[in-house]
């Protein structure tokens, strides 16, 4: 009787393991079918030039501030330039903002040197709109991505408070296609943020009208700020920014 009831119990565990293996395996197979969270580059002839002067101005040390994402960000070096350096000049910020990034693409320059060997107060993370507008990512695809970032930050950069910003409203009107869809990342964002590390912010509201048009003025192609939206971005995240960064 002991025997017949340790050899089913033997058996019991074996299929239960069996069960938890294959479950592991089915979810990494279906891991690698999302490309937002698998890590690579661009192949635009720009893009690792730009990559290797991050790393080596990262190298130099002195960061208290990264600001990383696609376009939107890496446009306070244009647009937003006068702003940045009211703002963030004073900070020892550096700007870690790549033209068409993915959340993909931000992978891969985190797991390359760009925040290796720095201990920066805070993090403002702002990516997933080219994840929507060039790939039509389903919205759990892209916050997956934005999740796979937020973890590699946590764990490459445990001290640093990571201030998580909601996808930016894009389009003319509410019922923009791709505003919606950002719309759905956004609401899935928000359970990324735990309060003491990751903290979610939402300034899209501060670019559209009372009846949603996005603000020409501030966004004239319908998706980058101008100089008056860079400034809008900065007042709108200042208060917050203050606290992670202890001032």
């Amino acid at each position: 009787m002991t025997r017949n009831v340790r050899s089913s119990f033997v058996l019991l565990l074996f299929i239960l393991s069996s069960v938890l293996i294959f479950a592991a395996a089915t979810v990494l197979a279906l891991d690698h079918d999302i490309p937002a969270i698998v890590p690579a580059p661009q192949t635009a002839d720009w893009w690792m030039p730009q990559h290797e002067r991050n790393v080596a101005r990262v190298r130099q040390g002195s960061v208290d501030l990264l600001m990383i994402g696609d376009s939107i960000t890496q446009g306070w070096r244009d647009e937003g330039r006068r702003v940045w350096e009211r703002y963030y000049g004073h900070r020892l910020a550096v700007n870690l903002g790549f033209n068409s990034d993915r959340t993909e693409q931000v992978l891969w320059r985190l797991q390359h040197g760009e925040i290796d060997g720095i201990h920066p107060k805070a993090a403002v993370v702002l990516i997933g709109t080219n994840n929507s507008g060039t790939r039509a990512d389903p919205p759990e695809e892209t916050v997956a991505g934005v999740r796979a970032i937020v973890t590699l930050l946590r764990a490459k950069l445990p001290e640093t408070k990571i201030l998580l910003l909601g996808i930016f409203p894009r389009g003319a009107t509410a019922t923009d296609s791709l505003r919606r869809l950002n719309r759905a990342i956004n609401d899935r964002l928000r359970g990324l943020a735990d309060g003491q590390h990751v903290h979610y912010l939402d300034l899209g509201h501060l670019f559209l009208d009372r009846d949603g048009r996005l603000k020409r003025d501030l966004m004239p192609d319908l998706l980058h700020p101008n100089e008056q939206g860079y400034q809008v971005w900065a007042e709108g995240m200042e208060a917050q920014l203050k606290v992670l960064l202890g001032e």
